[in-house]
Order: C-alpha cells, then structure tokens, then sequence
C-alpha cells in the first residue's frame, strides 16, 4: 500500500492558492473521491481485516441473505414484475450483491431468472473486483456511473439498495458563533491545512437545520450532509416504481444534532484505528459522519417517496428472518466451531455495545406503492 499522501495534498494546496479557501465538503470530496488519488478511488483494500474498517457484509454472509428476503418480498408486492432491477451504489468489491444474489437464486428462482442487479460504480478497479466476485451471476448483471444515474440515462422498477453509502458522501462544517452560523473553510499553513470560520457558502445550509428545526448551541459544530439530498433526488427520478433500503449509522435529526454532540461526529478510520484529525494521510485514511436520517425522510416525501419503515439493523434483521435463517444454519454446520463462529459473526450484527445492532439503522422507502406489506413491518418495526 502506498503512504506518501504528497501527490494529493499538493493537488489540494494548488487549487486553495489559486482559488482561496475552499469549504470542508471540497476537502472531503477530494480527499476520498479526487481520480486516481482519493481514498474511494485509489487502489487498495479498503474493507475487511486488511482494510480500515468492517462493513455488515463482510461480517457475515447472512445479512446480505436477508437482504434477499426482503426484495424478495418487495418482487411480490409490485406483482413480480417481468422487469426487475436491484441497483446498488457503492457496491466495493461486490461482496453484499453477491449475498444478495446467492440469496435470491435460493429463495425464489422465478424472479432470479429474470431479474438484474445493476451497479453504480465509477471505479474501473472495482468494476473488474465485481466481475469477478459475481462471476456466477454473471448474466443477471449491468454496471452503469453514478453520472448515468445522474442524467435519467439510468431508469427502473425495483429496488435501490445502499450500504454505507451515504455516510461517506461530503459533508459541509458549520459552528455557531456570537456572529451567528458560520461554516469552516479550509486554507493552505505551509504544506499542510488549517481551519478558519467565514459565512456560510449557501443559504442552504441555513435552510437545513431550520427544515429540522435545530438550533445549535453556542460553539456547537455539526456536519450538513447537502450531498445525500442530490444523490436521493437524483435515486427518486431514476425509480419508477419500487423501494429504497438505505443502511448506515446515523441518527435522528434531534439526536444527532442535540446539545450532547458539541464536536458534531465527524471520524477518520485507518487500518481500524480511529483518528479525529482530517487533515492527517490525505486521501489515505477514511473520512465519515453520521448519517441524518429525519432529513433523508422528509426530503423524500418531498420527491414523492414515502417513509415504509426506520428502525435500527437488529429489528430489520429480526423481521427479515434472522431465528429462521439461522436455525437452518446450526442444522447445516459441520462442526461445532463452524456454529460457535457463525454464532459470532451474527452476534457482532445484531447486538449494541461494540456490535452493529443499534449503531446502524436501516430506512425503507417506497415510491408508487400503496400500503406495501413488506417482512420489517412486523412486530420488531419502529416507524418514524
């Protein structure tokens, strides 16, 4: 893996000398997206022990099965439609679509065959990545860019699936001061950066919290996600008709955005170490914040996609059929140590307090179904 961070923080230091400082959501965006040089775009596992972090699917192959489970069900709910995509956006190596698949091909053959799972995926690297992990699914596979689905060149009946998507989209930094709201702006300190507060670059970051109806308090900072705000608008013109799961940590507006969150949730993760500073391994390490998830559900009723179903990761994947799923697996292990290590793995997804159960929440929403009946809408559901 290569270290030397000076190729991108030099790239970054010329476009600050030659047009000024520039807000943090331009830091972020080039720190993990810049061609070639950014964290998401830049060779090298990023996921998994050898990477910075663990994502659900790379915890156990169950949860993409459940996954399964649901779009399953949401195939039945249109009336198994001859045309059906699941269209992932940040798909990495491709590991939870294959889950997916596996799953579907299990569960319901009829709608494998005709089925399509399309990733959104800008990398080259990992279009091959996915190929070859899919290499089974081949047939029942497209691959279009995020600007594709951008422009309407990319339109469909099924299901937009994203997991910890939206937490790594930019975010803009606000603080509020005795001057009132201001936003961070990033500017070169020799041939490193440093932070300096100015007024907000758009009103509509002001607009944002006043939609929630947050007020922050005095020295408060938090982070405006304007970009999932663009990326839903532009999922809600693509889907015709279907169902958005969208899975990340986050929170509520007024937990997120509450008093006891005085430094916002802004994080950086390197080889599974967390470090708060940013501007440390340019476009080297991770760089995420807290997904709010109040405004991606009233903007969404904006757009005319309607709120099924919000609750945390352990309800979602009890409703979905995790007793079954996995008492059908204790059946199949070959060994004790083979259950005692699926028991693990599941126990790391569902339970809180240094698991994955309530850190992550999921958010269903669906466009152009009336009063769908879908598996997390049974007893463990907590709507919003």
């Amino acid at each position: 893996m290569n270290d030397d961070d000076r190729p991108l923080r030099q790239i970054i230091l010329d476009r600050i000398a030659t047009h000024g400082p520039m807000t943090f959501a331009r830091f972020m965006e080039a720190c993990l997206y810049e061609p070639g040089l950014g964290y998401y775009t830049s060779p090298g596992r990023k996921v998994g022990a050898e990477g910075d972090f663990y994502t659900s699917s790379n915890v156990h192959a169950l949860f993409g099965r459940l996954l399964a489970r649901e779009i399953c069900r949401m195939w039945q709910e249109l009336a198994r439609p001859e045309s059906f995509q699941i269209v992932e956006m940040g798909a990495a190596n491709g590991r939870l679509a294959c889950d997916i698949m596996d799953g579907v091909r299990d569960l319901e053959p009829e709608f494998y065959r005709t089925v399509t799972y399309r990733l959104i995926e800008k990398e080259p690297s990992l279009r091959e990545a996915q190929r070859s992990l899919l290499h089974e699914h081949g047939e029942r596979l497209a691959w279009s860019t995020p600007e594709e689905l951008a422009t309407g060149a990319v339109t469909f009946t099924g299901c937009m699936v994203s997991n910890e998507l939206v937490d790594a989209l930019p975010v803009h930094l606000v603080e509020m001061t005795d001057e009132g709201l201001r936003e961070v702006y990033v500017t070169a300190d020799g041939d490193g950066f440093r932070e300096q507060l100015a007024p907000p670059s758009t009103p509509d970051l002001t607009a944002y919290l006043e939609r929630i109806g947050t007020v922050l308090g005095p020295g408060q900072r938090a982070e405006i996600r304007l970009a999932a705000l663009d990326w839903l608008k532009d999922v809600a013109s693509a889907l015709q008709r279907g169902f958005i799961i969208t899975i990340d940590y986050g929170y509520l507006a007024p937990e997120l955005y509450g008093p006891m969150r005085r430094n916002g949730t802004l994080l950086c993760y390197y080889r599974h170490t967390v470090e708060e500073n940013p501007y440390l391994r340019v476009g080297l390490q991770d760089m995420t914040a807290h997904v709010d998830f109040t405004t991606l559900s009233r903007f969404g009723e904006d757009l005319g996609i309607n709120t099924v179903w919000y609750g945390e990761q352990y309800r979602f994947l009890l409703a979905t059929g995790m007793m079954q799923e996995l008492a059908t697996m204790e059946m199949r292990a070959t060994s004790e140590k083979e259950a005692i290590k699926d028991r693990l793995a599941l126990k790391k997804l569902m339970l809180p307090d240094g698991g994955m159960g309530d850190t992550f929440k999921v958010l269903v929403q669906a466009k152009g179904v009336t009063d769908p009946h879908l598996l997390c809408q049974g007893d463990w559901g907590n709507p919003l």
